[in-house]
C-alpha cells in the first residue's frame, strides 16, 4: 500500500492572508503612468527623469574634471553614474509623489 505524498505545502490561513496583503500592497500602484505632454504627444515621465540625470551625469562629470578631482576620487564612473542615478530618482520622488 503507497500513501499519497503531497507536494503542495499548506499554508496557514495567516500565512494566505499575509500574502493577499502583501500582493494588494504591491497592485495597488498600477494606477497609470505619469506622463507630460510635449508638443502634443505624450512622454513618459521617467523618460524625462532619466535625461534630468543623464544631464547631471555630464555636470557631474565636468566639475570633476575641471577642479582636479579626477585625481583624488577612485571609480570616477562609478560615482558619476551613482549622482546622476541619485538626482534622476530625487526629480521623479519630487514629480511623481502628490
Amino acid at each position: 500500500m503507497s500513501k499519497q505524498i503531497s507536494v503542495t505545502p499548506v499554508l496557514t490561513s495567516t500565512v494566505r492572508l499575509l500574502l493577499f496583503l502583501a500582493q494588494t500592497a504591491l497592485l495597488s500602484g498600477c494606477s497609470g503612468a505619469p506622463s507630460l505632454t510635449i508638443a502634443g504627444a505624450y512622454f513618459p515621465a521617467w523618460l524625462a527623469c532619466a535625461v534630468v540625470g543623464v544631464i547631471a551625469t555630464v555636470i557631474a562629470r565636468g566639475v570633476m574634471a575641471s577642479t582636479d578631482l579626477t585625481t583624488v576620487i577612485p571609480f570616477q564612473l562609478a560615482v558619476c553614474v551613482a549622482i546622476g542615478v541619485l538626482v534622476a530618482l530625487a526629480v521623479w520622488i519630487s514629480w511623481t509623489v502628490h
